[in-house]
């Protein structure tokens, strides 16, 4: 058997590029915290913070919306998130236990509603949303992100449900339960992972997005957490040292997430791509 160690250059080679990748990976992120604790006046310096302030964050905190957005987000994000959780996991059970008219044309629509970008939904979706007044309601982008989040979800949760054996439907209906007694009490447990993967994709797509958020929701009362980092940078005012410290606490719950899902991704990740 052929020798599988790298030589010295190629683990030079190897560890040099993995040191790099990193830096420049971690470089953006660090550079925002630091210019966060940076007196206004410093913004563009390419100094290390001389007189590390906290003044960012009590402008933000204190005389801005910033709790009214953070609010508006949170109640967007957990409605989303739930909603969005249980239609994929729903959706995704059904399509791969149960055979109906249908069942492939509805596997490609999902697909299908990927391959759109956020430019070309906005107008439709704002005229609809215009036609339902639903401008200016939470409502409008709980349904919009669901749109968005649920296709792939429910996708990726197929493929998860088809790794777990059909032999324990099959205990459960011989135990007396219905499909759905089924899916809740026997097969949701096992399906844990992908379940987290699905509700850490619905969190980031609510959370983090500015395009439906700014173009649905008018006045700061209505904003949202990243619609209403453009109020710092516009063409009317550049407060750079508040919109660094405003990203900084809107990235914390995004981190708390992510740290709680972590364990879970690559497990739920893996078992959703496979196919049976």
């Amino acid at each position: 058997m052929r020798d599988q160690r790298r030589g010295p250059l190629a683990s030079v080679g190897l560890h040099t590029t993995l040191v790099i990748a990193s830096a420049v990976a971690v470089f953006p992120p660090l550079w925002l915290v630091v210019t966060s604790f940076k007196p206004k006046s410093e913004a563009f310096s390419t100094d290390v913070v001389k007189d590390p302030t906290l003044g960012n964050y009590r402008h933000v905190l204190g005389d801005t919306e910033f709790l009214t957005w953070f609010g508006n987000s949170l109640f967007i994000v957990v409605i989303t998130t739930i909603l969005g959780v249980f239609i994929a996991a729903t959706t995704g059970y059904a399509v791969s236990r149960f055979r109906f008219p249908g069942m492939r044309p509805l596997m490609w629509l999902l697909l299908i509603t990927q391959m759109f970008p956020v430019a070309i939904l906005i107008v439709p979706l704002y005229n609809i949303m215009s036609t339902l007044g639903w401008l200016n309601q939470p409502i409008s982008l709980i349904v919009t992100y669901l749109t968005v989040a649920v296709p792939f979800c429910a996708w990726m949760m197929k493929g998860f449900f088809d790794t777990i054996p059909v032999e324990i439907d099959e205990s459960g209906r011989v135990d007396g339960l219905n499909p759905f007694g089924t899916f809740w009490r026997l097969v949701v447990p096992l399906a844990k992972p992908g379940l987290a993967v699905t509700a850490f994709y619905t969190f980031i797509t609510a959370w983090a997005e500015v395009a439906y958020a700014s173009a649905f929701m008018t006045g700061e009362d209505n904003l949202t957490l990243a619609a209403g980092l453009q109020t710092f940078v516009n063409q009317y005012t550049s407060d750079w040292g508040s919109m660094t410290a405003a990203a900084v606490m809107i990235a914390i719950p995004a981190a708390l997430v992510f740290s709680w899902a972590q364990r879970h991704l690559v497990a739920g990740l893996t078992d959703g791509a496979t196919k049976s």
